[in-house]
């Protein structure tokens, strides 16, 4: 009886799906805009939307850069358990970078990462792979496995699922998704992680965790119930968001959309950006934070106007060209 709960609970996940994704079926007409926001390197090039999605008001952007520029450094940097916002970041910085984008997931708390990131190979925040029950389930742990984009010293790009250890300098990656289990350990060993999937070292220079996956060989599958990222019918909801991903040409996409403005821009559902990034022609993508904490800034400044009243949320990590 449990299993078949489960696969009617998964057929009708992937028929709302299906039927969220209906709502962009349209081909959304891109402007380029680098004019505002140059000088730019030949090799990247920044796009603008204002068409409405599913009838509603929407402002999305995205950031083509060719991966094939080895003259710029895709890097990260991290607040080191602070939080500053994307300009801080972006002031921060002597050579200043071309992009800066908010990435990873974070708890207030400590302004500490829960997903993985690494710069120029070090890895500067670890995965968190153990979540702890709710109510009737405190003393049941869920563990799961978070996905990340990497992209190696050769810069090619990747998203994968991956394990990390803080005893370990190494990052582990399946290149399929692997469903989440429970049991009443935290800290489950390594040993056991490891043998829930086909997991390899992943050599990367680079990466920045979130979730869940959005493509997969160019479709839409998102990894959601796997991953444990949204509860309930949340990735249905309109909000700012962030993501990024691939073509099969080698570009690299950041795409950014505004959100929360009655009036201006309601923002997107998973579903709608994942089809979207489908449309820009990426073959596999992530999201990342969203809400109040999407931000992309292109040569220090602002592409979509942050959701939150104060402006600019400090975050503890950001995604770089330089």
């Amino acid at each position: 009886m449990a299993i078949r709960k489960k696969r009617m609970k998964n057929i009708i996940y992937a028929l709302l799906l299906t039927f969220i994704s209906t709502a962009v079926t349209a081909q959304v007409n891109w402007t380029n805009v680098d004019a505002d926001f140059g000088p730019l390197p030949a090799s990247m090039h920044v796009y603008k939307t204002t068409d409405a999605i599913d009838g509603k008001l929407n402002i999305a952007y995205y950031v083509s850069f060719d991966l094939k520029d080895k003259s710029h450094t895709l890097s990260t940097a991290v607040g080191n358990g602070k939080r500053y916002t994307p300009q801080k970041f972006y002031d921060s910085i002597s050579n200043k970078p071309l992009v800066v984008m908010n990435a990873t997931f974070f708890e207030f708390a400590h302004n500490s990462n829960l997903n993985l990131v690494v710069d120029n190979g070090d890895i500067k925040s670890y995965h968190l792979h153990s979540l702890p029950g709710k109510g009737k389930d405190t003393l049941t742990y869920r563990h799961v496995f978070g996905a990340a984009l990497g992209i190696s010293k050769s810069n090619k790009p990747d998203v994968a699922w991956v394990y990390t250890d803080t005893a370990d300098a190494n990052v582990y990656a399946s290149q399929t998704v692997i469903p989440m289990f429970k049991d009443s350990v935290a800290d489950v060993s390594a040993a056991v992680m490891l043998s829930k999937g086909n997991f390899k070292k992943w050599k990367v220079k680079t990466a920045i965790g979130g979730g869940p996956v959005l493509l997969q060989d160019g479709a839409v599958k998102i990894t959601n119930n796997e991953e444990l990222k949204f509860a309930g019918k949340a990735i249905s909801d309109k909000h700012p968001r962030t993501a990024v991903g691939y073509t099969a040409k080698g570009e690299l996409i950041l795409f950014v959309c505004e959100g929360r403005f009655k009036g201006r821009a309601d923002g997107l559902t998973l579903p709608e950006m994942a089809t979207l990034m489908q449309q820009i022609g990426c073959v596999e993508a992530l999201n990342l934070d969203g809400g109040g904490s999407s931000c992309l800034l292109i040569n220090g400044k602002e592409t979509i106007k942050p959701s939150d009243k104060e402006g600019q949320r400090p975050v503890p990590a950001v995604f770089m060209i330089r």
